[in-house]
């Protein structure tokens, strides 16, 4: 497949191996998504089929508090990504195993860590009145969230391999583990259907296991094979290794909680203001337009690690034109975004029948949402590519602070519903529509002064 790729890249004169190897990523991608968004698509009937629909609500509740948890990797992971790819650059094998071996026992002993404090709290809290459930489902949802969690400390260790094959310019790798685990996933869903009775707490340990799983035959495949000289060692970690690593990382930390708080606080504030039965159609609707974000994110995605090694080359016109390359593909977004809405409620019926009803006006807002964040990321690869992220730092923590009470104002206070909460989001959003292009557009012409070169 690969041979193929690059004979077709060299008939239409694609010259730039960076830019070969973007495209053939970006074309392996394509395929290994096409099967994980088939398999996820396929999964939510059967997990609803499975589950009910308030047990999923709550399963996705959960997902989303699981995702709030992402910020205790404190930015290693793509502190870790930009400094690699910056030592690989430069020919440093040996720096570069010091980040790798400083960023894995660093983050091993902070997820340590708080899976301790997390089991003693755990015991203290009401999961049923966080999630706004009966709470007959009390004690099995504190042992789900402890499984869970442990699990996910885990993750944060496993899932460093990943940003050191994205910083070898293996753009794909992502993706492969997705359909991986979406295909596992699709799997063992269709055998807990036919062997089993519903039960949210052997669904949630299981779906927690998977990625973990995964990850830890990736790790030791890697290691052993690919970047065996890279494996990492405890006498290898260095204070001044992580400090170079949280130097960027410390900023791309607060991002992410920023962004955690921005785009995974919605099912929680839905299932609060209304009910856990509440996040299920806001989140067909997330998934179906989600559809467009998955694509554009497989096309500028691979760009990042890129970004950096032009940047550190100075080679600004290859970013140039891979930048107006990319916006002439988001151009395509608006309008399948209109063919989507046309086939919006056709889709959700063939979908998941008459079990969940979508709001077409929800379809719209996710649609406006969809259209702003592709849009936005065109430029924030390449700003998280430089590390030049002091402002989209300001515009995040602006974006978090007014997300929450902005989101309970519209869908309660002016009745807006479901929809306002993604309203609330979109308008969140503004600033960064404006401040990031302008930015690309000081750095790429030498014209980054004071905080906008920061």
């Amino acid at each position: 497949m690969k041979e193929h790729i690059l004979k077709i890249l060299n008939t239409l004169g694609v010259k730039s191996a960076r830019t070969k190897n973007i495209v053939k990523h970006i074309s392996i991608s394509f395929f290994y998504k096409a099967g994980a968004v088939l398999a996820n698509f396929l999964l939510v009937p059967l997990t609803i089929n499975f589950l009910d629909t308030e047990n999923y609500g709550v399963w996705l509740i959960i997902s989303s508090f699981i995702a709030w948890f992402s910020f205790f990797d404190i930015g290693l992971g793509n502190g870790l990504r930009n400094k690699l790819t910056e030592a690989k650059t430069n020919g440093d094998l040996k720096l570069a195993r010091g980040y790798i071996s400083s960023a894995y026992y660093t983050i091993a002993g902070v997820s340590l860590f708080l899976f301790c404090v997390f089991v003693f709290f755990n015991y203290f809290i009401d999961w049923a009145s966080v999630f706004n459930t009966s709470e007959a489902f009390n004690t099995d949802l504190n042992l789900l969230m402890l499984l869970v969690f442990g699990f996910f400390c885990i993750q944060l260790v496993v899932g460093l391999v990943t940003n050191i094959y994205l910083a070898d310019q293996s753009h794909s790798i992502q993706v492969k583990i997705h359909f991986s685990t979406q295909v596992v996933s699709l799997f063992t869903i269709w055998i807990l259907t036919e062997t089993s009775h519903s039960s949210l707490l052997i669904f949630g340990a299981i779906f927690a296991a998977l990625p973990v799983i995964i990850l830890l035959a990736l790790n030791l495949l890697a290691f052993s094979n690919k970047f065996k000289e890279l494996k990492p060692s405890l006498s290898l970690w260095s204070k001044s290794h992580l400090k170079d690593i949280m130097g960027v990382g410390f900023d791309f930390f607060i991002i992410q909680i920023a962004g955690i708080v921005i785009f995974s606080t919605d099912n929680f504030i839905i299932s609060k203001l209304f009910s856990p039965e509440e996040v299920v159609p806001y989140n067909i609707a997330f998934k179906y337009f989600s559809i467009l974000t998955i694509v554009f994110s497989i096309v500028v995605a691979p760009y990042w690690s890129s970004f950096t090694e032009a940047y550190v080359k100075k080679e600004y016109e290859w970013i140039k034109v891979s930048v107006n390359n990319i916006m002439r593909v988001w151009l395509l977004i608006p309008i399948v975004v209109v063919i989507m809405l046309l086939l919006s409620d056709w889709f959700y019926n063939i979908w998941v029948g008459d079990k969940v009803l979508v709001p077409f006006m929800l379809s719209v807002s996710m649609a406006v949402f969809v259209m702003s964040f592709t849009f936005n990321n065109i430029f924030v690869f390449f700003i998280n590519g430089t590390g030049k992220i002091k402002v989209q730092l300001i515009v995040s923590i602006f974006m978090a602070i007014i997300n929450i009470p902005l989101s309970i104002f519209m869908a309660k206070s002016l009745n807006m519903g479901v929809k306002g909460v993604i309203i609330a989001t979109i308008l969140s959003y503004l600033p960064g529509l404006i401040l990031m292009p302008l930015q690309y557009n000081k750095i790429i012409n030498n014209r980054a002064r004071g905080i906008w070169n920061k």
